[in-house]
This record gives C-alpha cells, structure tokens and sequence, in this order.
C-alpha cells in the first residue's frame, strides 16, 4: 500500500478517474467485466455495450436535467446507468428512482407504441452506508426490484436498483475469490496501492492498471485528473472539519442541557440518579445534534465553493446532495 504522499494509480472515486477507466470506448472492456462480476450470473452476460449520451437535458425548455457517470446500452436494448456517489445524499433513493425514469422515458418512440420496455438498472458504488442500520454491517451489495408484499414474488423484472456500499468492504488481498470481490477490492484501494496485487492476475485487471497509472498520462491528462482529484479531497476536508465543529458544539450544548435536565429530574426521582441520566442522555442527544449540523453546515459550505468556482448548480446537486433551488439560493 502507499503512504498517501504520492500516488502510482488514480482515485476511482474521483470524476475523472471514474469515467477514465469505466466511461470511454477503448476501456469498455473493463466495465463489462464488472457489470458482469456485479450481477454474479444472474442475468445474461454482458458482451458488449454502446456508451449513450449522459446528459438528459429533458424534452422541454425546464426540464430538470440528469446527469450520468456512465450510460450505457447492450445489444439486447438494456440500459445501464452507473453512478460512483461520493457522498450520502438525504434524498439518494429518491434520486436513483427519478434517474432510471429517464432510462425508460427514452424508450418510447414517436407514433403508435405497445409499450414494450427494454431492462433498466442503475448502479450505484457508494462512498458511504446506508443510515440507521439499513443493512447488516457484512452486507454490502443489495440488488433492489419491484415484488409483491404478500409473497415476495418479482412483480416486474426489468427494472432493478444495484447498490455497492463500499465502505463496508473490508477484505485482504488473501481474501479475494470471486470476480466481485476483486473488483471491489481494486475500486477500495485502487489509490494506495504500489503495485497490482497477485490475485488480480486476469487480463481485464492487467489492462486496468495499466490504464490507471498516472505516469502514462499525457500533461493535459495529469492537469484534469490533478483537479478532479483536488475536488475530491476539497470535498472530504470540508465535510470532516464541519463534522468536528458540528459535533464539539452539539457536544458542549448537550452537556449543558444534559446537566440542567438531570438536575431537575433528580430532585424529583433522586439528585444522583438524576444527573447521570441527564448527563448521558444530553450528550447522546448533543453528539447526535452536533453531528446532523456539522453534515448540513458542510455541504452549504462545500456548495458555496463549488459555485465560486463556476459549477453548474445541476452538478452541485449532485455532489453535495442540496437540491438545485438550494444550491441557487446560496
């Protein structure tokens, strides 16, 4: 692994490094081999895609527009829509239903029509978890589609959500076996590795590293990654410092009104008992707080400095997860 001062290979997880490995021709071959390690045998192979646009700019003056990472279609008429999210949005499944709507508005023609639709899955590789437990900690691909509640039947088989919490994967370099455990691996470490590790010996792996060295890039190549990548670690710095200051004010108001609370509940039930009740539910409460504030503060603050920087307030939105009248509010 390296140690953080210089990297051999990009960041996946930064825009640049995403679409350069999985959204351009000549490496379609590598997202292929991932879509196919990621549906694990359970839909036919993927032997070749066509990249569609991925901008949906709507089909009147207003429209809201999506924007993809990848997009993409199979010779069957499947489309996929893959997506690295860096940051938890409070709306995220919201956003995926209404992006995979695009998917299959597109689908119908002009003139008469039996409304006949093609597979749509969109893929999401999550820089965060799923909150409050969702999932079990060891869990971390879920394959999401329409069933019946009564007996949990598939209802309707052509569109399914697909989502990786990366953050969750944690396994070694000894302790990959399958295909989806090797990819997972590569997109979680990618960055700090010096050297491709010895399980990843399959040709598509070859080519991905070799793809992903940053000493190959040309001068124009290394500039766009560099501010792809200064983006990203922007990003990650100013949600963590308003976390931290979010937190030691919620922690301090917390105690505070942990301590006022204790004290007037232990002069009814007992002054001791009461204290260290208020006390510890104070700063649950403060951390909790301190937290929720920090996260929200963050994403104003990261937005304000995205627009500064002349981004659209589509591309904030996505980013930071405001909405785009928040973002054009600020």
């Amino acid at each position: 692994m390296s140690d953080g001062t210089r990297e051999r290979y990009i960041n996946p997880y930064t825009d640049f490094g995403f679409k350069k490995l999985f959204g351009t021709e000549m490496n379609k071959d590598l997202l292929i081999s991932f879509l196919n390690a990621l549906f694990m045998g359970k839909r036919q192979e993927v032997k070749d895609v066509q990249y569609l646009n991925g901008e949906d700019l709507g089909d009147r003056y207003g429209d809201r527009r999506s924007i993809f990472d990848v997009y993409c279609m199979t010779a069957d008429g499947g489309r996929f829509i893959v997506e690295m999210q860096k940051a938890e949005q409070t709306y995220f499944k919201d956003r995926s239903i209404y992006y995979s709507t695009s998917a299959i508005r597109h689908q119908a023609p002009k003139g008469n029509w039996d409304y006949h639709l093609d597979d749509v899955c969109t893929i999401g590789i999550l820089n965060f978890e799923f909150p409050r437990g969702e999932y079990p900690a060891d869990s971390y691909r879920h394959e999401v589609m329409l069933k019946d509640v009564e007996d949990n039947h598939v209802f309707y088989n052509k569109l399914t959500f697909l989502y990786l919490e990366m953050p969750k994967f944690t396994k070694r370099e000894d302790e990959l076996v399958t295909m989806l455990d090797k990819w997972m691996f590569v997109l979680h470490n990618l960055s700090r590795l010096l050297d491709r590790p010895a399980p990843l010996q399959e040709r598509v792996f070859r080519k991905l590293f070799e793809q992903a060295e940053i000493a190959s890039y040309s001068d124009a190549e290394r500039r766009q990654y560099e501010e792809s990548r200064k983006e990203y670690w922007d990003y990650n710095s100013t949600l963590e410092t308003a976390e931290r200051k979010g937190e030691a004010k919620g922690l301090a108001k917390g105690l505070a009104k942990g301590r006022a609370e204790g004290i007037a509940k232990g002069r009814a039930e007992g002054r001791a008992e009461g204290r260290a009740e208020g006390r510890a539910e104070g700063r649950a409460e403060g951390r909790a707080e301190g937290i929720a504030k920090g996260r929200a503060e963050g994403k104003l603050e990261t937005a304000r400095r995205m627009k500064a920087d002349g981004l659209s307030a589509e591309m904030i939105a996505k980013y930071t997860g405001l909405s785009v009248s928040e973002v054009n509010a600020l």
